[in-house]
């Protein structure tokens, strides 16, 4: 596993290829880092050609990001960029802890959020569970019900949606083999047990590939979904996807259309209504009257 410093070498270096569509030369790259490492006030940079020819091998194995080089320039580029969501989630976590590093001596620069959901104390008990196959028990609370209940579990994964995470786990009362979500911030008094369980061979991302959210849409047919939006809305769905099958049909200054392939759940009617006053088009007819209902339920419950 790469070290610290190398982790923010490796950072630094993708950070500045990715913006340099045509690559760049290893001379621009090292004058890149000492640069930074003089900004920074890291002390004296070690780095040399070796030294790159070995992060680029760490990078490609650690991150999936190749680089290669072009001899007719003279120069290195990324040809894949990071492809993989979950590569590309850690590569950004590990650039937010090194720009907070940067604001150590300083105050007010970096704000973050002040309503964080919690439970990210029990990550790693849980991580060690899934990884040996261990039974897990802890009490969970249900935001509608408000009292703790015992749940002795088989964990098999841990799935984000929305800065919280959530347990996917069978539990071991139920008599049939099936995978549950569990919001790790409503789990307390977690206990590992020195009992083991038989894994099922299961794909966790075949349950949530045609999902927006948590709920699995596993053997249910994807529908085929347009939605069109104010232009300047447009933007800012452009910058974040609403989801991974999010293809644009049309972008102009009248609007922004485009085209999702999932299962509709009450999570993605969720996502619709906080774009409600910018949303043109909804299609096909069904999910526009689904999306209605849900408008008109919380219109009439403003009534009340």
């Amino acid at each position: 596993m790469a070290k610290r410093d190398q982790l923010l070498r490796l950072m630094n270096v993708v950070n500045y290829l990715k913006g340099k569509v045509k690559g760049a030369s290893f001379d621009e790259i090292l004058k890149h880092l000492e640069e930074k490492n003089y900004r920074d006030s890291e002390g004296e940079l070690s780095f040399s050609e070796k030294t790159f020819q070995r992060d680029r091998k760490i990078m490609e194995e650690l991150l999936g990001i190749e680089i290669k080089f072009k001899r007719s320039t003279m120069s290195y580029q990324i040809v894949n960029d990071i492809d993989d969501y979950s590569d590309q989630t850690i590569f950004d976590n590990l650039l937010l802890v090194n720009a907070y590093k940067q604001t150590a001596n300083y105050d007010k620069i970096m704000h973050f959020e002040k309503r964080q959901a919690s439970g990210l104390q029990n990550l790693e008990g849980i991580i060690h569970a899934i990884k040996n196959s261990k039974i897990i028990s802890f009490q969970y609370t249900k935001h509608w019900e408000g009292v703790p209940r015992k749940k002795v579990v088989e964990p098999y994964a841990l799935k984000e949606f929305r800065n919280r995470w959530y347990l996917i786990a069978n539990e071991r009362d139920d008599k049939d083999f099936f995978l549950k979500t569990f919001g790790i911030d409503r789990i307390s008094d977690l206990e590992l047990s020195n009992s083991s369980f038989k894994r099922q061979e299961v794909n966790i991302e075949a349950m949530f590939e045609n999902s927006f959210g948590i709920i699995s849409t596993l053997d249910e047919k994807p529908t085929r979904i347009t939605l069109s939006f104010e232009p300047w809305q447009g933007m800012y769905v452009k910058s974040l996807p609403i989801h991974h099958t999010q293809k644009i049909l049309a972008d102009n200054q009248n609007e922004l259309k485009v085209e999702l392939n999932l299962v509709p759940t009450y999570d993605f009617y969720q996502e619709l209504l906080t774009h409600a006053q910018r949303i043109l088009v909804i299609e096909p007819k069904s999910v526009r009257n689904e999306y209605l209902s849900f408008l008109q339920k919380g219109m009439d419950n403003l009534k009340k």
